[in-house]
């Protein structure tokens, strides 16, 4: 039988994609940051609803919030704002190849981050495919930017670099840290505990970022309002991309689900070469099989 934690993954992955087709659609018409909010705000009441749910017709309660859930909620959360943060900033170097580069080492620091603050070890096959996985992922980065290894060793100093890493150290820590408020929650009933730790979060998203364009931005904020035909379609796709994630996480290592996860890159090769006919570069190859050969060990590790 395949752990469930497999096709959830997947899932996850595809819809991740289509969120992300979803947003450059309306990206023309919002900011990048008023993008992003999309997905938080018209999120939160699917979220909401579907943890109405589980709870009324599945006819569990919900489990008492503490402390560190709250905690480990309001982290991922920001750390998820602050990534896009980051990397808006990231696009503003000159040399913002060699950080989209260095962005895509995601995998590495969740299993670092998860090591660290939930004891999530993972094993040496495990650590074997997630390495592959990531220089699969910078050989297709090498591709879209137009970076070559000799550039990228030259970058190395650069402050961009730094920026990068700190794109990928966010990205990576908001999946830890949901994680670990799922964890914290010591719920038998992995799918409610996920969903509870969803909505929770997509509230202090919803919140923070909320509370930023009213400061700073209300003029974005309005556009984000007036845009709720477009921008809805973002929400439900985020929505169920991320219960999707959650319940992953639920259940699985961090480090392990965001190696399967990887397999978005794949969709999206495969899309390139079947749907738009567009031609396939050497450095496309390598990169898309070293990344199935990477989702093939991390299955066989778990």
């Amino acid at each position: 039988m395949i752990a469930l934690w497999i096709p959830v993954t997947i899932a996850a992955a595809f819809l991740q994609n289509l969120r992300s087709a979803l947003q450059k659609a309306i990206k023309g018409r919002l900011s990048t940051a008023g993008a992003a909010y999309s997905r938080f705000l018209y999120a939160l009441p699917l979220a909401a609803l579907y943890l109405w749910g589980l709870v009324s017709f599945g006819g569990e309660k919900l489990p008492p919030a503490n402390g560190l859930f709250l905690l480990y909620c309001a982290l991922g959360g920001l750390s998820q704002i602050l990534f896009t943060v980051v990397l808006l900033w990231l696009f503003s170097f000159r040399s913002f190849a060699v950080g989209t580069t260095f962005s895509k080492l995601e995998v590495v620091l969740v299993a670092a981050l998860g090591a660290i603050l939930l004891g999530d070890t993972v094993g040496p096959w495990a650590l074997l495919a997630i390495a592959i996985g990531a220089l699969g992922t910078m050989i297709l980065s090498f591709t879209e930017t137009r970076m070559t290894p000799m550039g990228l060793l030259r970058g190395l100093g650069d402050r961009a670099t730094a920026v990068g890493i700190l794109c990928a150290a966010l990205l990576g820590a908001s999946s830890v840290f949901y994680r670990g408020a799922i964890l914290a929650l010591e719920s038998p009933h992995f799918v409610l505990a996920a969903s509870f730790a969803l909505a929770v979060a997509l509230a202090m998203q919803t919140a923070m970022m909320g509370a930023w364009f009213l400061l700073f931005d209300r003029a974005e904020l309005g556009r984000v309002l007036k845009e709720w035909r477009r921008a809805a379609p973002v929400g439900l796709s985020g929505m169920l991309c991320s219960v999707c994630w959650f319940t992953a996480f639920a259940v699985q290592n961090a480090a392990y689900v965001r190696a399967l996860g990887q397999i978005e890159l794949v969709f999206t090769f495969f899309a390139s070469v079947v749907v738009f006919k567009e031609k396939v570069k050497a450095t496309e190859l390598l990169g898309t099989g070293m990344i199935v050969a990477a989702i093939l060990l991390i299955v066989l590790a778990a």
